[in-house]
Parts: C-alpha cells; sequence; structure tokens
C-alpha cells in the first residue's frame, strides 16, 4: 500500500491546548486599521480643493 492507516490519537492536554488557541484575545497592538473620523473631513476637503479637468475647447 502506498498510505499507511494511522489512527487518529487525541489526547485530554492536546484538546486543552487547542481550546486555549481558541479562545486567546487579539494582540493589543495590531497592524489593523483603525476607524478615524478626523481622517474624513481632510479627504472631503481634498477633493473640494483638488483642480477640474480640463475641458476640450468648443470653438476648434
Amino acid at each position: 500500500m502506498l498510505a499507511q492507516h494511522t489512527p487518529l490519537l487525541v489526547t485530554p492536554t492536546d484538546t486543552m491546548a487547542l481550546g486555549a488557541a481558541m479562545v486567546e484575545t487579539e494582540a493589543a497592538v495590531s497592524d489593523a486599521p483603525t476607524y478615524a473620523p478626523e481622517a474624513t473631513g481632510a479627504l472631503l476637503l481634498g477633493l473640494l480643493i483638488s483642480p477640474k479637468e480640463p475641458k476640450e475647447p468648443k470653438g476648434k
């Protein structure tokens, strides 16, 4: 046979370690983006101040 059948052995220690890993809290410092309401105003201001697209001349 190419593959051997090995029984799955799970000990109570393995179960406890898996349970502890599943309930771990998230790290206090992460790379996830955070909500910053003051950034919204800056983005809107940038859109309002940005120059308009040039229009093609109509007379030519």
